[in-house]
């Protein structure tokens, strides 16, 4: 049989002792008190996070644009702007990068030089498409044998950022296509190689002391061999070489082509110093390709001091945005320095007219008509440089006529920037907001302004 009570234990257990005193009952009313107190004050403080959490807006924001447009840069910048502690920490996973940087772009000028001597062995007939070296003095050749070591510390580098990368053997006298080096982005670089790092504190010393040994290895090789570098990047024949190939331009000062390359030669001093440790403006101008679809996420505070929540998607060498319908903007980089050039893919095609090709599939696409545009008129800093050098636009641009070729009264800025405009104007399939900026994005300070 069962008996059942009306007496819930509960209550029982919340009635004061029978033989409770006076003093005895004023001090569990007093603990009862505080206790009521802090639990108000802790759903108080939950009510407060979540109506932020609700105040807080996200903002999906799609970044396009060709290979060497500036993406990465732009992303270095909203992380620097946004994020500064989060970039400092990761200063010495970008120093491998800076290092390897310098190493792709005198392997480069070596595997020219080795054109040079099989040419020399073995002469060919006269053609336009073949190109004239001069003579290889002996120096010169003793300074490539004594960068062979490099070799060794590319391969160092490369295997710490990407374990499953490989190098392409060229064969003798083929100048290397591919010498840039690519991380995918589903692998997070920069975590795994921080983690080997994971007790350093921001000082020099704490670089030193956790540093993987291939690296301390490859960057002490570095500096050794650094006037050596620094003499072969200054021969005069080894410019000439170079112009040969079509690898640096023809109008001082000598640049290379693909900007990516000059980024360290001019500081290869400062770089492989045993107490290098990159600057913002360094790791802002190390470059490394980043393939696939990688997320970002920001969180920034507009003029009112409302923060918003940026999920930035980076379409890394993809060509095609079927899958992003559901972006609230689209930033897209369009190199304007790249007028006289064409796409390493496709030498036929001019990059500047690329870009418009792009902008215009962009534009124009039904699942992105509730996108706002945004476009960077990249890399002004080159175009400056170029136009002063004497590169017309109009030689590449026939349509630009005889406008002034001066960069300062930025005619042919307008006149790019209302080309681009122009296809938002007759392409896009429904009105929306749009916005253009001449941006360096290289160039933090220039970025800001934005």
């Amino acid at each position: 049989m069962t008996v059942v009570s009306d007496i819930d234990p509960l209550t029982l257990a919340l009635q004061p002792p029978p033989d409770e005193t006076p003093e005895a009952r004023e001090a569990r009313l007093q603990r009862e008190r505080e206790a009521k107190k802090r639990s108000d004050l802790i759903d108080e403080e939950l009510n407060r996070q979540r109506n932020a959490e609700k105040s807080v807006k996200s903002v999906k924001i799609l970044l396009l644009g060709q290979s060497e447009s500036g993406k990465s840069t732009t992303l270095k910048n909203f992380q620097l702007i946004n994020s500064p502690k989060a970039f400092k920490a990761e200063r010495a996973s970008w120093r491998v990068v800076v290092h390897l940087n310098v190493v792709r772009s005198i392997h480069l000028i070596l595997d020219a030089l080795t054109a040079a001597e099989v040419f020399a062995a073995h002469p060919r007939p006269y053609s336009p498409d073949n190109p004239v070296y001069p003579a290889l003095t002996p120096e010169l050749l003793g300074l490539k044998l004594r960068l062979i070591p490099l070799q060794q510390v590319e391969i160092a580098l490369l295997g710490k950022l990407s374990p499953h990368a490989t190098l392409k053997n060229e064969a003798p006298g083929e100048v290397s296509s591919a010498a840039e080096v690519s991380v995918h982005s589903a692998m997070p670089w920069k975590t795994a190689f921080s983690r080997l790092l994971n007790n350093v504190r921001g000082s020099l010393d704490g670089l030193e002391a956790n540093e993987p040994q291939e690296c301390r290895e490859a960057r002490q090789i570095l500096h050794a061999s650094s006037e050596y570098m620094i003499c072969l990047w200054n021969d005069p024949i080894v410019k000439e070489v170079l112009k040969a190939h079509h690898l640096l331009s023809g109008s001082p000062p000598a640049r290379f082509v693909r900007s990516f390359y000059n980024s360290f030669l001019d500081a290869i001093q400062r770089v492989t110093s045993l107490s290098y440790e990159p600057t913002n403006d360094d790791i802002l101008r190390a470059r490394l390709k980043t393939l696939g679809v990688s997320e970002h996420q920001f969180s920034l505070k507009t003029g009112n001091m409302v923060p918003h929540n940026w999920i930035v998607y980076d379409v890394g060498g993809a060509r095609s945005v079927p899958y992003f319908d559901h972006m609230q903007a689209i930033i897209f980089l369009a190199p304007l320095s790249c007028f006289d050039q064409v796409l390493a893919e496709d030498d036929r095609v001019n990059r500047l007219e690329d870009s418009m090709l792009l902008w215009k599939i962009i534009v124009s696409s039904p699942l992105l008509k509730n996108s706002n545009l945004i476009l960077f008129l990249n890399k002004c800093d080159i175009l400056r440089t170029k136009l002063t050098s004497g590169i017309k636009l109009s030689d590449y641009v026939t349509s630009y006529a005889d406008r002034p070729n001066d960069f300062e009264n930025c005619s042919q800025c307008e006149y790019l920037k209302k080309k681009f405009a122009g296809i938002v104007k007759n392409y896009s399939p429904s009105s929306r907001a749009y916005y253009s900026y001449f941006t360096s994005v290289i160039v933090s300070r220039c970025f800001l302004r934005w």
